[in-house]
C-alpha cells in the first residue's frame, strides 16, 4: 500500500479526532437536488435518495452538482449553499466544509451560465493559450459561486467517431490533446478551482465505439496514445485531481486497476491530488463489471486500487464501515484518502472559509466571457472545401435554411446546460443569449441582403415534405446557405452526446437529400456542418454534385452562429484545423492519422481506410507559403534539436496560419507512425508579410515504448516536414539521432518550445 505523502499538522491532527463514521462521510458525496431526470448513466438504479440532513450528520466530502441539476437562480442557489456550508461548520463535530463540485466542459453547467465551444472546437483552434484563458473566465464564475472543483477537461484522445462523446474530447492527436488539456487545467486551477482529468484512461478506446464497452488495448497503445495526456496535465499543469474511467482494459475494470491509479499515477508520476470515482463507477464493479458480488466488496476493491472519494454519493463508500469492523478492510486505507481529502480542502482555503455572505449579485455570462466564447468559437471554424463563393461578395438575397440554421441548442455540446438539464424542463428561458446562425448571418449582412428561411428537414427522421420549400427559397436567392449537424443530447435524446454512439456517420436523418436537392437548384450552396464528431461527408467534397464551399464547427457555443456570421461574411478569415481525420465511412473506423504502415491503405487489400480529408486540413482566405524547413543534423537520444520553417502570407487578406511540425522514425524496434505531429504554432500574418518560426524540440516527443515496455528514445534517421496537414510534404529536412538508447524518465521534458521571428510585408517586398 502506497504511503500517504505528508499532510499538514492540522490534517492529520483532524483524522485523530476522526470516528470511522465521520471518516467515511468525507469519502463521498450527496446529490441534494434528487429527481428521475437522468443526467449520468443507470441513475435510476443507485441510491441518490434520502434525505440531507441525515446523509450529513457526520460531515460531508461532496455536495454533488448543487447548481447543475435543474434551473435555478444562481443567486438563490448561492444563498442556500452559504447557509448549508455554515451549518455543516456549526452543526457537525468536526465543523468541516463540503467540496462541491460541478461539470464544466463547456463553461460552469449552470442556469444563466456562459456556453463556450465544446471540446473538439478547441482542438480545431489549436490555440492552447486561448484555451487557458477561457478556462480562467471558467473558474472565476465557479469560485465566485462556492464551486471548488471542475469535472474537466476531458482528455481521452479520439479514437472512433462513432463513439457519443467525441464532442466532448479534444483530438486524435495525444500532444494536442496533452497540451490544450494543459491549458485548460492551467486556467481552471489559476481561479481558484480544482481540475478533474477524466477519464482516467482508455475510455475513448471502446469496442465499436460504445459506451461502456470493453476495451481491447495492447499496453503499448494505452502507454503511447492514452497515458501522455494525464502526465503532460499533472506534470505540466499540475492537476489536482482525477477521475477514473468507467470501462474495463483487458478484463480490469479500471475502478478496480490498482496498477494504473496507484502505481503509475502516484508511484510513477507523483500525483498528490484526490481520485474521484466517475459516477457510480464504484457499484458498477458489482451491478456491470461483476468482479465484486457485493457493494462492500466493491467499495474495498476501488478504494485499494486508489480511488479516494465515490461520486456522486455513497452507495458503496458507506459499506465500508461493515467491511473495517469485519476486518476485511484495515482502516489506514481509509486514513489514507481522508488525508487527501482533508488535504485538498485545506489547500482550496475551506477550512478557514467563514461563508459569512453570499453573493447578492452574480453575472455568470459577463462581456469576458462572451468576447472570450466568440474568438474561441471564431478560430475553431474549419474551411473543409471552398470554389470561391466565401467569403460572400454582397449577396443581395441569401437563403437560409436546415435544420440547425435557427437552432440555439443545435450550437451546444452534450455537457452544456441547455442540453444537459433544460432538454428534461421545455418551457424554460435558456438563461444567456444565443444568437442562431440564421440571425446571426441577417445582422452581419445587414439591410443589403434579405435573408429568407426554410427548414427543410428535421435533425432525425425521414420526413422529405419540406425539401420543396427549401429548394424554391434557394432558388430566389443568389446564396444557400444550409445548417446541417447534429443535436446533442443523452442517452438516445439526440444524434450525439454521451450514451449516443452510433453504426452510420452519414449525417442523421434526411439532411444530406436536403443539401443535395438544394445543390441541385443551381444556386451556390455554402454547406455548415455544425455537429458533434466528424462525418462521412466526402459527396459534399468530391461528389460531382457537391456544394460550393463546406464549412465544419464542432458545437461552437453560444456565439457559434455569430462566429460562424463573421467567417462567412468575411469579417473573419477561417482558421481552424481538423483535429480528427474526415473519415470515408464507418467501416473504415476505427481510424487515426497516427498509424503505422499497415494501418493505412495498401495494395493488399480492397479496404481504403484513407480519409476524405486528413488531421490538420484546413483553408483559409489567403494562401500560404512554407519553405526553408531546416533542422540540427543530429541529436543525442534525450536531448533537444532546434528546427525552423519560413512562413509567408502570399494573399491579399490577412489571415493565421497553423504552423503544423510533423516527423517520421523511419526504422524502430517496434512498428513507428507514419506521421507523428511534434509540434504546432498560430501565427498571425498581414498580406505579404512572413516570419520564421523556430522550434526547440526534446527527442522524448518522439519517445515510445519498446519491445520490454520501457519508454525509450532510440538513435535513428528522423524525416521531418511542415505542411497544410498531415499528408503534405511541402518542405522537407531530415535529422538523425545518435547515442545510446535513452530511457524516457519524469525528469524529462515533454514541451516543444516555439518562437517566431517576424518580417514586415514591407521589408520583404524590399528584400
Amino acid at each position: 500500500m502506497t504511503t500517504p505523502l505528508p499532510a499538514s499538522d492540522r490534517v492529520h491532527g483532524l483524522l485523530a479526532q476522526m470516528t470511522l463514521e465521520e471518516k467515511l462521510a468525507q469519502l463521498v458525496g450527496f446529490w441534494v437536488d434528487q429527481s428521475d431526470d437522468a443526467v449520468a448513466p443507470m441513475a435510476g438504479d443507485m441510491n441518490t435518495r434520502g434525505l440531507y440532513r441525515d446523509a450529513v450528520e457526520h460531515g460531508i466530502g461532496h455536495l454533488t452538482r448543487v447548481y447543475g441539476t435543474r434551473p435555478i437562480d444562481p443567486v438563490e442557489r448561492a444563498d442556500w449553499l452559504w447557509a448549508e456550508q455554515r451549518r455543516l461548520v456549526a452543526e457537525t463535530r468536526l465543523g468541516i466544509p463540503a467540496l462541491v463540485h460541478e461539470e464544466c466542459l463547456t463553461g460552469l453547467a449552470a442556469w444563466k451560465a456562459a456556453t463556450f465551444p465544446t471540446p473538439l472546437a478547441w482542438g480545431a483552434a489549436f490555440d492552447p493559450e486561448l484555451v487557458e484563458r477561457v478556462g480562467a473566465a471558467i473558474g472565476r464564475s465557479m469560485r465566485e459561486v462556492g464551486v471548488h472543483q471542475g469535472l474537466a477537461p476531458v482528455l481521452d484522445v479520439v479514437r472512433d467517431p462513432r463513439w457519443g462523446r467525441v464532442d466532448e474530447c479534444i483530438a486524435e492527436d495525444p500532444y494536442v490533446v496533452g497540451t490544450i488539456g494543459t491549458a485548460y487545467v492551467r486556467g481552471l486551477q489559476q481561479a481558484g478551482v480544482h481540475a478533474t482529468l477524466k477519464h482516467f484512461a482508455g475510455y475513448s478506446a471502446s469496442q465499436a465505439g460504445r459506451n461502456h464497452a470493453p476495451v481491447h488495448l495492447g499496453a503499448r497503445e494505452l502507454a503511447d496514445v492514452f497515458l501522455p495526456p494525464f502526465e503532460m496535465a499533472i506534470r505540466e499543469g499540475g492537476a489536482r485531481s482525477v477521475m477514473n474511467s468507467y470501462t474495463e482494459i483487458d478484463g480490469v475494470p479500471v475502478a478496480a486497476n490498482a496498477a494504473l491509479l496507484t502505481g503509475l499515477l502516484r508511484d510513477g508520476w507523483g500525483f498528490d491530488g484526490t481520485v474521484v470515482s466517475d459516477y457510480f463507477a464504484v457499484a458498477f464493479l458489482a451491478s456491470m463489471h461483476a468482479v465484486a458480488g457485493s457493494l462492500g466488496e466493491a467499495a474495498r476493491l476501488a478504494l485499494e486500487a486508489g480511488i479516494d472519494v465515490e461520486l456522486p454519493t455513497g452507495d458503496a463508500y458507506l459499506a465500508l464501515a461493515e467491511e473495517v469492523r469485519a476486518g476485511r478492510v484495515p482502516e489506514s486505507l481509509i486514513d489514507r484518502s481522508v488525508l487527501r481529502v482533508l488535504g485538498e480542502k485545506e489547500e482550496l482555503g475551506l477550512l478557514d472559509e467563514t461563508f459569512d455572505e453570499a453573493p447578492t449579485t452574480i453575472d455568470l455570462d459577463d462581456a469576458e466571457h462572451r468576447m472570450l466564447a466568440r474568438q474561441l468559437a471564431a478560430e475553431s471554424v474549419v474551411l473543409l472545401s471552398n470554389d470561391g463563393v466565401l467569403p460572400l461578395a454582397q449577396p443581395s438575397q441569401v437563403a437560409v435554411i436546415g435544420p440547425n440554421a435557427d437552432s440555439a441548442e443545435a450550437l451546444m455540446g452534450c455537457y452544456s446546460f441547455v442540453n444537459h438539464v433544460l432538454a428534461h424542463h421545455p418551457g424554460t428561458p435558456m438563461g444567456i443569449e444565443i444568437p442562431t446562425v440564421r440571425a446571426a448571418l441577417a445582422d452581419a449582412l445587414g439591410s443589403a441582403a434579405t435573408v429568407t428561411y426554410s427548414q427543410g428537414a428535421d435533425v432525425e427522421g425521414d420526413d422529405r415534405s419540406g425539401i420543396a420549400a427549401a429548394v424554391a427559397s434557394a432558388r430566389d436567392a443568389d446564396v444557400a446557405v444550409v445548417v446541417v449537424g447534429d443535436r446533442a443530447g443523452l442517452f438516445g435524446r439526440g444524434t450525439v452526446g454521451e450514451g449516443n454512439d452510433v453504426e452510420s456517420l452519414e449525417l442523421p436523418g434526411v439532411q444530406r437529400q436536403l443539401v443535395e436537392a438544394v445543390v441541385a437548384s443551381g444556386t451556390p450552396v455554402v454547406m455548415v456542418v455544425v455537429t458533434g464528431r466528424p462525418y462521412a461527408i466526402d459527396w459534399a467534397i468530391s461528389g460531382a454534385a457537391r456544394p460550393a464551399a463546406v464549412l465544419q464547427a464542432f458545437f461552437p457555443g453560444e456565439e457559434g452562429g455569430t462566429a460562424l456570421a463573421d467567417v462567412i461574411s468575411g469579417a473573419v478569415s477561417p482558421s481552424g484545423h481538423l483535429p480528427v481525420s474526415l473519415p470515408r465511412s464507418a467501416g473504415a473506423q476505427p481510424f487515426s492519422y497516427h498509424h503505422p504502415i499497415l494501418g493505412g491503405a495498401s495494395e493488399v487489400t480492397s479496404a481504403d481506410s484513407t480519409p476524405v480529408l486528413p488531421f490538420g486540413h484546413g483553408l483559409s482566405y489567403t494562401t500560404f507559403e512554407r519553405s526553408e524547413l531546416t533542422a540540427d543534423a543530429e541529436v543525442t537520444a534525450g536531448d533537444a534539436f532546434r528546427a525552423s520553417v519560413r512562413i509567408r502570407n502570399t494573399g491579399d487578406r490577412a489571415a493565421t496560419d497553423l504552423v503544423q511540425l510533423y516527423a517520421r522514425d523511419l526504422v524502430g524496434s517496434v512498428t513507428r507512425p507514419v506521421a507523428q505531429l511534434l509540434g504546432y504554432h498560430r501565427v498571425a500574418l498581414e498580406p505579404g508579410e512572413e516570419a520564421v518560426v523556430r522550434f526547440r524540440v526534446p527527442t522524448t516527443r518522439l519517445a515510445f515504448s519498446g519491445v520490454d515496455l520501457t519508454r525509450i528514445v532510440e538513435p535513428g534517421a528522423v524525416e521531418l516536414w511542415v505542411g497544410p496537414s498531415c499528408a503534405e510534404r511541402e518542405t522537407e529536412t531530415a535529422l538523425e539521432i545518435v547515442g545510446a538508447v535513452h530511457p524516457v524518465t519524469v525528469d524529462d521534458e515533454l514541451l516543444v518550445a516555439v518562437e517566431v521571428d517576424r518580417m514586415p510585408a514591407r521589408a520583404v517586398a524590399q528584400a
